[in-house]
């Protein structure tokens, strides 16, 4: 380690220590215990968010992983730069542009026949990519190259790649480590457009125009089949497109919706029970079936809430044995009416009619599998926003801990996406796709992580998970169970992580979703140092 790496590596750490000093210490002192996962797992968003996280990166990194390389100068790679910057920042383009041997067009969107003379320039006896840009934009060395590499033999219209931008001074800040091709998160945020090549035409490029010519080019191609993803920052900008957050759901209209069914296990606690039961009763849905799972409740107030329940509105199952949240839900599921099925911790509370709605309408899609919510603690900080595998060598809520209305990571926690898994405390699925999987597996996952294995073999059906954050719940987190801190628990726990890393390579492998230079031990999204 060099002395300047040396030095920056001390400074992220004091504006670690300094912005949450209590945090710190506690990492300190897991390290000194020998507790090395709890250590890094605490420390690695504290480091993650010093604003000089992203320049020890660079130096530490990037060189070692960004290919680069002359290559073969085929295919033909032409830029389209949209000038209207100005002259400077377009210099600036066009000398990267340049110095990678990639030739380029100057685009002037308010005059549209500029595109029909750039289709016209281009020679179009090979196959040809375009770069759409902006001025001001410059390329990564090796660029041309590491496309080139990434598109041969593929059938692909394009090929996108990670970016950061430029601060007035020219210094590389606010890296986006991109998710592979996630078309839901698409519809909401661009993170494609300036930082892409597209397979196009002359048809394609003649038909151009306006202002957001190459957001609408870039839409089109996605169209025609999955994007390649290259995990490597090709491009410096000045500006990218901005999250686009949906509004919050009305009153949603509940024709058309099939028959649910919401399956709540419980044990004792009636207070949480019934807090649950009165917001389902809150609940906008047309036609809901309702049934408690009994594990055992030996509380006189729970027993004497549960016969009080009105058999019109909910079915009780008595299961009594050891708790088996797979076997509780798989027992109620194969009873269900319902042509959806919600389960739903005891522990959830309902805070807007809607969220049903919302979620059943996403549950019903041909490609959707599971359908998680967005769950909040009772502070109002982020619970769940899905779930991403490899985290502490298993799998970990995302953007846990952060506010609604904070940034976090590009708005992930408030835009609905694809995710690997979502948490079974509050998830919608079609109850035929949870019946043809198999259900919950009993046996490997009798408490945790069995909703991350449903997850993983709904989409490997092709039904893949869902995050909607458009349906937000309050959810207390094992308050009538408990977390596992006893011995007992602990060694099960250790076998149900064993099995998930057995199963689904969590110990190893990178979320599609996630990104190989994202910590492995944060739930925030943050740079890996």
């Amino acid at each position: 380690m060099g002395g300047g790496n040396r030095w920056l590596t001390l400074s992220v750490h004091l504006d670690a220590a300094l912005a949450s000093p209590r945090a710190y210490l506690i990492a300190a002192w897991w390290r000194l215990r020998g507790k090395r996962l709890r250590a890094r797992s605490q420390l690695a968003p504290l480091l993650g968010a010093s604003p000089k996280a992203y320049r020890l990166w660079i130096d530490r990194q990037e060189k070692a992983a960004l290919p680069v390389g002359a290559g073969e100068a085929q295919p033909q790679i032409v830029a389209l730069v949209d000038g209207t910057a100005g002259p400077g920042l377009l210099a600036e383009t066009l000398r990267s542009l340049k110095a990678e041997g990639l030739p380029a067009l100057v685009i002037e969107p308010s005059d549209a026949p500029t595109f029909a003379l750039a289709a016209r320039t281009i020679d179009w006896s090979e196959v040809t990519w375009l770069m759409p840009l902006m001025a001001g934009d410059v390329l990564a060395p090796g660029i041309s190259a590491t496309y080139r590499r990434a598109i041969a033999g593929s059938s692909a219209r394009i090929a996108y790649a990670d970016d950061d931008l430029l601060d007035p001074a020219g210094h590389r800040t606010a890296p986006h480590f991109k998710p592979d091709w996630n078309s839901e998160l698409f519809r909401h945020f661009d993170y494609l457009t300036g930082a892409c090549i597209v397979r196009a035409s002359p048809a394609d490029v003649e038909s151009l125009s306006g202002k957001d010519w190459a957001s609408r080019f870039v839409a089109l191609a996605v169209r025609a089949g999955r994007p390649i993803h290259i995990p490597h920052v090709l491009h410096h900008r000045r500006s990218r497109p901005c999250p686009r957050v949906p509004a919050a759901p009305g009153v949603a209209a509940c024709d058309g919706l099939p028959p649910a069914s919401v399956i709540v296990p419980t044990r004792n606690r009636a207070d949480l029970l019934r807090s649950c039961l009165e917001g389902l009763a809150r609940t906008d849905y047309p036609d809901l079936e309702i049934i408690v799972v009994d594990n055992d409740s030996d509380d006189p107030a729970t027993l004497a809430y549960l016969a009080s329940l009105d058999p019109a509105c909910h079915r009780v199952l008595r299961h009594p044995g050891p708790f088996n949240f797979s076997t509780l839900n798989n027992r109620a599921a194969a009873e269900a009416r319902g042509r959806l099925l919600c389960l739903l911790n005891n522990d959830i509370d309902v805070i807007e009619p809607g969220w049903l709605t919302v979620m059943a309408r996403q549950a019903m899609r041909e490609d959707v599998g599971a359908v998680g919510a967005r769950l909040l603690y009772p502070d109002g900080r982020i619970q769940h926003a899905g779930v991403v595998l490899g985290v502490g060598g298993g799998a970990a809520h995302a953007h846990r801990l952060l506010q609604p209305d904070e940034e976090g990571y590009f708005r992930r926690h408030a835009l609905p996406q694809f995710v690997s898994a979502v948490t079974a405390a509050c998830l919608v699925v079609a109850r035929d796709r949870f019946l043809a999987v198999g259900g919950l597996d009993e046996r490997n996952f009798a408490v945790a992580f069995n909703d991350v294995d449903l997850c993983m073999r709904l989409n490997r059906r092709g039904w893949q998970a869902l995050y909607e954050p458009r349906a937000t719940l309050i959810h207390h987190e094992s308050v009538s169970r408990g977390f596992d801190r006893d011995p007992g628990g602990a060694a099960r726990l250790a076998g149900e992580l064993d099995a998930l890393k057995t199963l689904w390579n969590t110990g190893a492998g990178v979320d599609p979703f996630h990104h190989p230079q994202l910590s492995r031990f944060s739930e925030r999204f943050v740079v890996g140092l």
